[in-house]
């Protein structure tokens, strides 16, 4: 069945000013995506300082993802019930607030709590910038162009966040990291408070609390259980977590279908080619995440490149994300949407597939052109799908649809550093090491080299050799999984989106 566009009502096809205004809304987008990327970069130091856990460490990497996820909808419905632009600006003062808090953490637990509350300011920032992007441009065409600019500045900011952090992490401690969002804030709410237009439902319905109650309950606990499963096999404890957040989902749509202004109207969902477009993007973040948030160490703990030289070295999937984002809405109406996003997760899916091969000693020329593949079929897929999502909703709901595609995106890398970082944690600790080789060595390869600094010359050497040897195991199976994840979706794209075209033209009234 073929999506249409909502009719529009407004008249005003071309508002004046929006290219300028898209300006102000990429800064939020370019905020979270800066944060996202310099933890990775960032690890190793966070473990040498505050000697965390393997299972405090993935906590530090994913906590951000399962509150957000928990929040987006909700905080989603919040904008278009109160106005975007209030919830986007006031989301971005708490977001650069609470990065000082992250930065100055003393503790791994004082960290996680950090992360979490930067999960509640990030999940008001997202789905209002999209649905400002739908609110403020209603040519189709226009539409996806700054839909591409949108996601091809979430590209840039996953290649600046690691150059700056890079440069940063060799300057200065680990916390600077974080105080870099604080300047993208303050230009984002001077500016955007002059230029951004607000925008709402015109009859909202009440805000309902039972309802994110539900649904911070049902996401936290539901990946909660996932993760704690993966990575310690079944529990009791793991189990009533799990139980606990499936009901709150279930009693999270049950409640939406019966409240006559919902949080969220989950009938969307019977739209083949929005489910479709939701669910190629929570299974292609799931199959990627794992994999980009251990690239990182394994550029420096394992090939021994600096922070500044490991985020160069990631640079080329940023590149190719702008450059398909940017071309991307063209592509799909060219040849057709299931083609451009099953064609961009085959991509990605191969592109992991070669990183199956890497060992401690591969060469750039095959890390650099996968990760250019990947970035390229990510781009594509990426800005296509969202750009079905936010066509498929009435404008009036903007903020709830825009909150969906990024729900997908969060609980999609929860659910992907949990799996797949779980993947490569279990094989990593399974590496026989000397004897004298701490328990602390076999929690994360941060603590191997820290506890390899402390040990005799010839067995510092033969723990490291072996911590990273496993490393590079755990790897390159979590690649392979990546990779069937991926190649997977692509078919099931390929049906789900049949038929789903992108709109030439505004509607009329």
């Amino acid at each position: 069945m073929t999506s249409t566009l909502q009719p529009d009502t407004t008249g005003a096809v071309r508002r004046p000013g929006r290219w300028l205004a898209l300006s102000v809304l990429v800064l939020a987008v370019l905020l979270v995506a800066v944060d996202a990327t310099v933890l990775g970069l960032a690890t190793p130091y966070i473990s040498e300082d505050l000697e965390p856990s393997g299972t405090q460490l993935l906590w530090i990497g994913d906590v951000y993802s399962f509150v957000i996820a928990g929040l987006l909808v909700s905080m989603g419905s919040l904008g278009d019930r109160i106005g975007r632009k209030r919830v986007l600006l006031v989301g971005a003062t708490a977001f650069g607030a609470v990065s000082v808090l992250n930065a100055y953490a003393t503790t791994p637990e004082l960290l996680i709590a950090a992360r979490g509350l930067l999960g509640v300011a990030g999940a008001t920032l997202m789905p209002a910038t999209l649905a400002l992007i739908r609110n403020l441009f209603h040519d189709p065409r226009e539409r996806s162009l700054a839909i591409g600019v949108w996601g091809a500045t979430a590209s840039a900011g996953t290649a600046v966040g690691p150059i700056v952090g890079g440069f940063l992490l060799e300057h200065f401690w680990w916390g600077s990291v974080f105080l870099i969002n604080l300047p993208v804030m303050a230009v984002l709410v001077l500016v955007g408070v002059r230029l951004l237009p607000e925008s709402r439902n015109p009859h909202p319905g009440p805000w309902d609390p039972s309802s994110v109650l539900l649904s911070l309950t049902g996401v936290i606990g539901a990946v909660y259980a996932v993760k704690e499963t993966a990575a310690h096999g079944f529990a009791w404890t793991t189990l009533a977590a799990g139980v606990l957040g499936a009901a709150a989902l279930y009693g999270f749509v049950r409640r939406q279908l019966t409240l006559p202004a919902p949080l969220l109207d989950v009938r969307l969902f019977r739209n083949r080619g929005f489910g479709g477009a939701v669910l190629a993007d929570l299974l292609t973040v799931l199959g990627l995440s794992g994999l980009v948030f251990f690239l990182s160490q394994y550029l420096q703990l394992v090939q021994g490149r600096g922070p500044l030289e490991a985020g160069l070295a990631e640079l080329p999937a940023a590149v190719g994300a702008v450059a398909a984002g940017l071309v991307a809405g063209r592509a799909a109406r060219r040849f057709s949407v299931r083609a451009v996003v099953s064609g961009g997760l085959a991509a990605v899916g191969l592109a992991l597939a070669a990183l199956t091969v890497v060992d401690r000693s591969t060469g750039y020329p095959l890390l650099g052109a996968s990760l250019l593949v990947v970035g390229v079929g990510a781009g594509f897929s990426f800005t296509v799908t969202a750009d079905v999502i936010l066509s498929g909703a009435p404008r009036d709901q903007a903020g709830a649809a825009s909150a969906v595609s990024e729900t997908a995106y969060e609980l999609g890398a929860a659910l992907g550093i949990a799996l797949l970082g779980s993947v490569v944690t279990g094989v990593y600790r399974d590496f026989t090491g000397p004897a004298g080789t701490p328990a602390a060595a076999h929690e994360s390869l941060g603590g191997a080299v820290e506890a390899a600094a402390h040990l005799p010359a010839h067995t510092s050497r033969a723990l490291l050799d072996a911590a990273r040897q496993s490393f590079v195991d755990g790897l390159t199976l979590a690649a392979g999984v990546g990779a069937a994840v991926l190649l997977a979706t692509a078919v099931a794209a390929w049906f789900l989106l049949r038929g789903q075209r992108l709109e030439d033209r505004a509607g009329h009234p």
